[in-house]
């Protein structure tokens, strides 16, 4: 049984990950049209392009973690080497160099490039940790909802503190506000991650693969079904969740016209996260984890729906819907990385490998092409409806944002219910599973 402490000190480490997660869920477009000054056609293929190259990563990274062994274990140790790195990288993507169009295009593919590279860097082997500091099946809901409940603090912080920081540093020069209020996040980042590797500690025993081959590994990997349909779920998901999520600040300062209100409007949608995830233990031990991943898609759907409809003043029920989608949404979160820590014992228990860090590289992979498909739709999406930053826009265009807010990611959720409902390991299966692993341990 884990402590609290530990727990807690897990958790840190995404609020530390979604300081910068978030930013780029958040603001990272909108930083890049209005405040750097390149166009949304463009942000939409460099998200594109750049999350896919970092995407396949993902692998390379989980089997070299699972083949890297020091005194402190095989995942933790990636957070005292790279919690440096990664928090001055984040700072200098959000610097605005004086260059032309071509160069400031350039500046951002590379830097945006190696911040996606680090992230990967750091956020595989920590989100392995998270199915390493227990083999409960039980306890793995429990420290996911400490995770991302302590992540979505980390995003809070991020839509409450973002825009009236880069007012407050920037004196009214927003390119100077938004590069020193990344130095303070990312400084903040840094010491979390620290913390989190100074107060976890690995349980679960790697296994040592170093003698399979890549070929191999990747052979035993694709036999395991249930984590298979978790790629193609974790995918889904993330293309419509960041579709809507990055849309948010648009929808707020045009469709709504209150572009005073926008910090308001992320920070409710943050609450609303961080409390959804936190009922995600206590919904587990109710209702199936399965089943409840699949109800709560269908309610994410039906309230992304109601947002549609609403009429432009209507601000409260604006508002009101906002939280309710982020509640539910993330609800589900937590669920679905516990899932990641199923998978893994099914795979030991099929085929005798443990493939620890490949599997959450593996649905990371997806996560990350979901992310790099969404930003790109939002983009696109926004050129297609011929947007143009800080003008008066055309009821096309105002229409084309609220459609692509709230129905096109409404889609999104239904099909990952669909794609769910061909997931095999409901919890009377995960706990037979549990139970015969720990029998070949200690027969």
């Amino acid at each position: 049984m884990l402590t609290k402490r530990e727990k807690i000190a897990y958790g840190l480490g995404d609020t530390a990950s979604n300081i910068i997660f978030q930013t780029v869920m958040l603001f990272l477009t909108f930083f890049y049209t209005d405040i750097f000054g390149i166009s949304p056609a463009i942000v939409g293929t460099l998200f594109l392009v750049v999350r896919v190259v970092d995407a396949i990563t993902d692998p390379l990274m989980g089997a070299l973690t699972d083949s890297t062994r020091t005194r402190w274990g095989s995942y933790r140790p990636y957070l005292l080497w790279l919690a440096l790195p990664f928090g001055v990288i984040s700072m200098i993507t959000f610097t605005t160099p004086d260059l032309p169009e071509s160069g400031k295009v350039i500046y951002a593919f590379v830097t945006y490039t190696l911040l996606m590279l680090v992230y990967t860097a750091i956020n595989i082997p920590y989100s392995a940790l998270g199915g390493v500091l227990s083999g409960d099946p039980k306890e793995r809901v429990s420290i996911q909802s400490y995770r991302f409940v302590f992540g979505m603090l980390g995003g809070l912080i991020v839509s409450a503190c973002t825009l009236p920081l880069v007012n407050w540093l920037g004196k009214g020069d927003n390119a100077t506000g938004y590069q020193l209020t990344m130095a303070l996040m990312s400084g903040l980042g840094v010491i979390l991650f620290l913390i989190c590797f100074r107060f976890t500690k690995e349980r679960v025993a790697a296994h040592n693969t170093s003698s399979l081959s890549w070929k191999t590994r990747m052979n035993t990997l694709w036999q395991n079904g249930p984590f298979k349909v978790l790629c193609f779920a974790a995918f889904m998901l993330l293309t419509s969740m960041v579709l809507r999520t990055t849309l948010a600040i648009y929808y707020v300062k045009y469709v709504l016209g209150e572009a005073e209100l926008v910090t308001y409007f992320v920070t409710i949608g943050m609450i609303g996260n961080i409390l959804g995830c936190a009922c995600a233990n206590p919904l587990s031990k109710r209702v199936d984890k399965k089943t409840a991943y699949i109800r709560l898609q269908y309610i994410s759907a039906a309230i992304s729906c109601v947002a549609f409809w609403l009429p432009g003043e209507q601000l409260a029920l604006a508002f009101a819907v906002y939280f309710l989608w982020c509640f539910f949404t993330q609800m589900a979160t937590p669920l679905l990385w516990a899932k990641m820590a199923d998978t893994i014992d099914y795979g030991q228990w099929k085929t005798g490998e443990r493939l620890t860090g490949l599997v959450y590289a593996s649905v990371v992979f997806f996560i990350k092409l979901g992310l790099a498909l969404g930003g790109a739709i939002a983009g696109w999406l926004l050129a297609f409806y011929g947007y143009e930053a800080n003008t008066e826009l055309s009821e096309h265009t105002l229409s084309g944002i609220l459609i692509s807010f709230t129905l096109y990611p409404a889609i999104g959720s239904m099909l990952v219910a669909f794609i769910m409902k061909r997931y095999i390991l409901d919890n009377q299966t995960v706990e037979r599973i549990s139970a015969d692993l720990s029998l070949k341990k200690h027969p």
